[in-house]
């Protein structure tokens, strides 16, 4: 392919390639260090380039894979949901590679993980505590592991951790798990029960000690002040670990009854502010320095009304990168009073 104009940087003042330039893996490679994410070739119609007037979460929206993957999102959610309560309620045992079929499904109908997370926060309207926030936390973790670089057995063990990790929050009564307002603290005693509960659901059934641990530690933190048994860092099962991340970005990032979904970048800034000391280290940040990664060049709205691009990543503070507003470049680590408002 050739270059069908001329490719300039991000802020317009220096020509990176000229029209007419062969697309080699070197010119590529220099189309990456520079951020350059999509140019047109010679022989593609300019209409077949994104509107630069329609932010890319609606053309996504609008795309047949968008639509593919919220059926196949939603049958997956409405399996789970079918099966895991007959598992509950007795009428029939826990056979975790026929509930996963749905999941795996999902799973490889991503390009990459990047478009994973694009597809999830375009479905954050739906409001379900329990079955469509599992299969989130399921996708969200065997991303996360194939960022940690796990092999395709400790994927399918993280992935089913991930499905099955709130399954005790079936025996919680619906209207606790549902109500809008503050709990009470009997009320919160009986949530925080689920954690035991799904390890006693999944203590007898044929899957890995991994997932029975995730069902049960999912809410310990490293610095000893999570529940239900206050463990520290090295007491907690990895795979918990790394489950505790997926379902708080996930809890975060989605609807609830009180509220609508947070933008990933206010997610990011509230793990951050929360103490990144109570996450495994490596986990953690593998996680947020990954995510982070997957907005680069989208389009956001700041606290201030204003919109423009997300074209730099500051290492030392995730949650504000460096966004392009017109012909300026706007430090958010610097302007700590400006935050992003939304996604695009």
């Amino acid at each position: 392919m050739k270059l069908a104009e001329d490719v300039y940087g991000l802020d317009r003042s220096q020509m990176i390639l000229p029209k007419g330039l062969e697309l080699t893996d070197r010119t590529i490679t220099r189309l990456a260090f520079y951020s350059i994410v999509d140019v047109l070739v010679e022989g593609e119609e300019p209409a077949l380039s994104p509107h630069p007037e329609q932010p890319y979460l609606e053309r996504l929206r609008q795309s047949p894979e968008f639509q593919e993957f919220k059926a196949h999102f939603e049958d997956a959610a409405g399996h789970f949901k079918d099966t895991i309560n007959e598992v509950v309620r007795h009428e029939r045992s826990l056979n975790a590679e026929e509930i996963m079929g749905p999941v795996y499904d999902l799973i490889e109908s991503g390009d990459n993980p990047s478009s994973i997370f694009d597809m999830l926060h375009n479905l954050r309207s739906y409001d379900d505590a329990t079955y469509t926030h599992s299969v989130n936390v399921a996708l969200i973790a065997n991303v996360l592991g194939k960022w940690l670089g796990m092999s395709t057995d400790e994927l399918v063990i993280l992935t089913q951790a991930g499905l099955f990790h709130d399954i005790g929050k079936l025996m919680v009564p619906e209207e606790i798990i549902t109500k809008p307002g503050k709990l009470t603290d009997e009320e919160f005693t009986i949530v925080k029960q689920h954690t035991k509960r799904g390890y006693e659901i999944l203590r007898k059934s044929d899957v890995s000690i991994h997932v029975k641990n995730a069902a049960l530690m999912h809410h310990e933190r490293c610095d000893g002040f999570g529940y239900p048994l206050h463990l520290r860092g090295p007491q907690i099962d990895f795979y918990a670990k790394c489950i505790s991340i997926s379902d708080v970005y996930d809890a975060l990032t989605s609807a609830r009854c009180y509220r609508g979904p947070l933008c990933p970048f206010v997610a990011i800034q509230l793990i951050e502010n929360e103490g990144l000391q109570r996450y495994d280290p490596r986990a953690i940040m593998t996680f947020l320095s990954n995510i982070i990664n997957t907005h680069l060049m989208n389009n956001v709205r700041l606290s201030d009304g204003r919109e423009g691009t997300v074209v730099y990543i500051n290492r030392n503070s995730l949650s504000r990168p460096t966004v392009q507003i017109g012909d300026e470049f706007l430090d958010l680590s610097k302007n700590p009073d400006i935050t992003i408002e939304a996604i695009l």
